[in-house]
C-alpha cells in the first residue's frame, strides 16, 4: 500500500460547475479580488463580502461531485490516499475521501473575526452580519483571503514529504506558497501533474510526468495504474 497524495486546484471542481478562482478581466464574479477576498474589503463592506460567499454556499450545494472526486475516493480501498486542496468547496469529502486537507479555508464554515482557530460548521446556512462567534465578534467565513497567513501550509508539507506519490490536478502551480509544495518531495516519489496545459514548471530538476487532460478523464487513465501497483 502506497501513501498517494492529490494537491488540487479550481479545475477539478470547475467539471462539476464551480466557476475558477478568476476569469481572464481579472475579476471575480464581477467584483475586484480586493473587494471579496481580503481583510481589506471585508472591513470596508462585510454585508457585500459575506453575500458573496453565502451565494457561492449555496451554489456549491447545487452541483456534484465528478469522477474525478469520486475516483480519488475510491483509490482508498487500495492505498494511504490524502488530498491536499486548495479549493474552498466540499466536493472532495462528499466524493467520498476521508483526509482531506484545505489549504485555503473551507466554505461550510465559519469563524470569528479574533480567534481562527475555532470553526463553527455552518451546514449550508448563510452568515449574516450581526451573526456572531460564542466570543461576541462577528463570524466571517473560514477561507484564507490574500495577505493572510496558509495556517495548514506545515501540515501540507509534512504529508507531501511522505508521498510515495504526488499527483497534481487543476492547478497552475502559480499561486503560492501552495506552489511551493512540489519542492518538498522526497527522491524516488513518483509525480503526474494533470491539467489541459499542464507543463513542468521552470526550474524544476526533478521528474514529474505530465497529462494534458482534465480532471476527469486524467484521472480516469491513472486510476488503472495506481490500483495495480
Amino acid at each position: 500500500m502506497k501513501k498517494i497524495v492529490f494537491f488540487t486546484g479550481a479545475g477539478v471542481s470547475a467539471e462539476s460547475g464551480i466557476k475558477t478562482f478568476r476569469d481572464s478581466d481579472g475579476l471575480w464574479e464581477n467584483h475586484s479580488i480586493e473587494e471579496v477576498a481580503s481583510p481589506d474589503g471585508f472591513r470596508k463592506n462585510p454585508k457585500l463580502v459575506l453575500e458573496f460567499y453565502n451565494i457561492r454556499r449555496r451554489q456549491m450545494y447545487q452541483v456534484k461531485p465528478n469522477r474525478a472526486h469520486t475516483l480519488i475516493g475510491e483509490l482508498q480501498e487500495y492505498h494511504d490516499v490524502y488530498v491536499i486542496t486548495q479549493n474552498i468547496d466540499n466536493l472532495h469529502e462528499r466524493g467520498g475521501s476521508k483526509k482531506v486537507l484545505h489549504l485555503h479555508g473551507e466554505l461550510d464554515k465559519a469563524r470569528g473575526v479574533k480567534d481562527d482557530r475555532k470553526l463553527y460548521p455552518l451546514d449550508g446556512k448563510d452568515i449574516n452580519i450581526g451573526d456572531l462567534a460564542p466570543d461576541g465578534t462577528q463570524l466571517r467565513p473560514h477561507v484564507v483571503w490574500f495577505g493572510e497567513m496558509v495556517p495548514a501550509m506545515e501540515e501540507a508539507v509534512e504529508i507531501v514529504s511522505q508521498a510515495d506519490t504526488l499527483i497534481i490536478i487543476g492547478t497552475s502551480l502559480l499561486v503560492y506558497p501552495a506552489a511551493s509544495l512540489i519542492n518538498y518531495i522526497k527522491d524516488g516519489c513518483d509525480v503526474f501533474y494533470i491539467d489541459p496545459k499542464a507543463q513542468v514548471p521552470y526550474g524544476y530538476q526533478k521528474e514529474m510526468t505530465t497529462i494534458n487532460k482534465n480532471a476527469t478523464e486524467g484521472v480516469e487513465e491513472l486510476f488503472k495504474l495506481l490500483i495495480s501497483d
